[in-house]
C-alpha cells in the first residue's frame, strides 16, 4: 500500500522534510484555512499541491472535504452546498487528486475523554472513558433525556457485564471540579474537534452552548433519516464523481456507538452495506479505520475487510483495546483488536497502490526538552511526531514482510537499494 501521512498544513509542525527521510510517499490533508461551505479554488489546491510535490511527495487524499452540517440534517441551503461541494471536487480532479475521505457524523467528528492516559510502558494514548462521557452529557452540556437514555445503555454481549454507568457517573461528579469540567470540555470538544471539523476552535467564548445550538438542528432527526440525507448526498455527487473521476470514501463513526441523542449510521458491518448498497456506484466507498472499526466490540474486523476490501478507497491502521469494562483505548500497531498483520494481506492481495496511513500514534514521555519529549510541539492529538513515526516503523515491517509472503516487489523509499 501507499504509505501516507496526515499532515495539517504548513502550520504543522510536523515538516514535509521530515516525512521524506521517514518513508512517507503520500500526504493526506486539506485546505484548513479555506472555511467551512466555502468553495475550494483551483488556486489554493494547486499552490498546496506544488509545495509537497516540492519535497519530492504527492497529495495522495483529501482528508477531509467537510460536508458541512446543514447537508447532513437536511437544511434549507442543502442543495446549494451541494454545488459547493461538486465544484471543489472539480477543482481537486483538475489538480490531480481523486481520493475524498469525509464523514456524515453529526456534529461530533470524534470523540475521547482523555488525550493522555497512561500506558504501562510510561508514554501516554487516548482513552474513552463512558463514566466520564456520560458525566459530559448529563452534568456539563445538560442534554434533555441524557439521564434517562444513559439508565438504559448497555454495552454489547461480553463487555462491561454488571457496570451501571449512570451510576458510576453520579460518583464521579461528587468529585468534579470547576477545573475537571473544563478540562473535559476540552478534551471532548476543542481538541479533538477544532483541527478536523470546522465547527469548534480554541477561540470559541462558550463551546458548550455552540455545542447546544449544533445538536438543536438535530431535533427529529434519527437513524432512517439521517440515512436518508446521506443517500440524498451521494446520488446528488456522483455524477460529478463519475464525470471527474473522484472516489468518496466515508470514515467510520467514531466512537461506533450512538450518542448524545445522535444516531450513527456508519459503524456496524449493516451500516456500510447500507450506504454501499443504496448508491452502488464504484466511486461511492469506505475509508476502512481499523480503529474506529476495532473500538466497537460487535465487529469482527478482518471479517469486514475481507467482506468491503473491494469498496475501500482509503485505509487508516490502527488498533483498539477494548477493557472489560467497555472503555476503550489506542492499541499497539501490533496488537489490539483489528489484527493490522492481516489486514494488510488482505489490503495488498487486493489493491498494492492503496493509500494507507497509520493513525494515532502513542504520545512518549520525557523529562522537560528531552529527546522524547513533544509536550510543547503543539501536536494535534493523537498526532504527534514521534509516536507516529515508531508506528510507521511497524507498519512498513509488516508491509515488507507481508509483500514478500505475496511475491511483491518491496521498496523502502528514500534508499539506493
Amino acid at each position: 500500500m501507499e504509505r501516507t501521512w496526515r499532515w495539517f498544513g504548513k502550520k504543522d509542525k510536523i515538516t514535509l522534510a521530515q516525512l521524506k527521510q521517514i518513508g512517507v510517499e503520500g500526504i493526506v490533508t486539506a485546505l484548513h484555512d479555506v472555511p467551512l461551505g466555502q468553495v475550494w479554488t483551483r488556486e489554493k489546491i494547486r499552490e498546496l499541491r506544488e509545495y509537497i510535490e516540492s519535497y519530492g511527495m504527492r497529495w495522495s487524499v483529501v482528508e477531509s472535504l467537510p460536508v458541512v452540517e446543514t447537508i447532513k440534517y437536511g437544511g434549507p441551503d442543502r442543495d446549494e452546498q451541494i454545488e459547493v461541494y461538486k465544484e471543489s471536487l472539480r477543482n481537486l480532479s483538475a489538480e490531480g487528486i481523486h481520493c475524498i475521505c469525509y464523514n456524515f457524523m453529526p456534529v461530533l467528528d470524534w470523540a475521547r475523554t482523555d488525550l493522555f492516559h497512561l500506558n504501562p510502558n510510561g508514554s501516554t494514548n487516548l482513552y474513552f472513558n463512558y463514566a466520564e462521557f456520560a458525566y459530559f452529557d448529563i452534568y456539563i452540556l445538560k442534554r434533555e433525556g441524557a439521564r434517562e437514555e444513559w439508565a438504559k445503555f448497555k454495552f454489547p454481549e461480553g463487555w462491561g457485564e454488571g457496570r451501571d454507568v449512570l451510576a458510576e457517573c453520579d460518583e464521579l461528579a461528587k468529585t468534579m471540579t470547576p477545573e475537571k469540567d473544563h478540562k473535559l470540555v476540552e478534551n471532548i470538544v476543542i481538541k479533538t474537534q477544532g483541527f478536523v471539523s470546522g465547527n469548534f476552535s480554541e477561540n470559541d467564548e462558550a463551546p458548550v452552548q455552540k455545542f447546544r445550538e449544533f445538536l438543536e438542528l438535530y431535533k427529529g432527526i434519527d437513524k432512517k433519516q439521517l440515512r436518508e440525507n446521506m443517500k440524498y448526498f451521494l446520488e446528488a455527487i456522483m455524477p460529478t464523481c463519475e464525470e471527474y473521476g473522484m472516489n468518496m470514501c466515508v470514515h467510520p463513526d467514531d466512537p461506533p456507538i450512538e450518542i448524545l441523542g445522535l444516531p450513527r449510521i456508519v459503524r456496524t458491518e449493516e451500516d456500510i452495506q447500507w450506504f454501499l448498497d443504496a448508491v452502488p456506484n464504484k466511486h461511492n466507498g469506505l475509508t476502512f479505520c481499523a480503529g474506529s472499526l476495532s473500538a466497537g466490540a460487535y465487529n469482527n474486523v478482518v471479517d469486514l475487510a475481507k467482506k468491503f476490501a473491494s469498496r475501500t478507497h482509503f485505509v487508516h491502521l490502527r488498533s483498539c483495546h477494548i477493557f472489560p469494562n467497555g472503555d476503550f483505548t489506542e492499541a499497539s500497531h501490533l496488537g489490539g483488536r483489528a489484527d493490522l498483520i492481516e489486514l494488510c494481506r488482505i489490503f495488498e492481495r487486493e489493491n498494492p497502490q492503496l493509500p494507507m496511513r497509520v493513525d494515532h500514534g502513542m504520545t512518549f514521555v520525557d523529562e522537560p526538552n528531552g529527546v522524547f519529549d513533544e509536550s510543547s510541539h503543539g501536536h494535534n492529538a493523537g498526532y504527534t511526531l514521534l509516536g507516529r513515526m515508531f508506528a510507521m516503523g511497524q507498519v512498513q515491517g509488516i508491509l515488507a514482510t507481508v509483500d514478500r509472503e505475496l511475491g511483491i516487489d518491496y521498496k523502502q523509499p528514500g534508499f539506493f537499494d
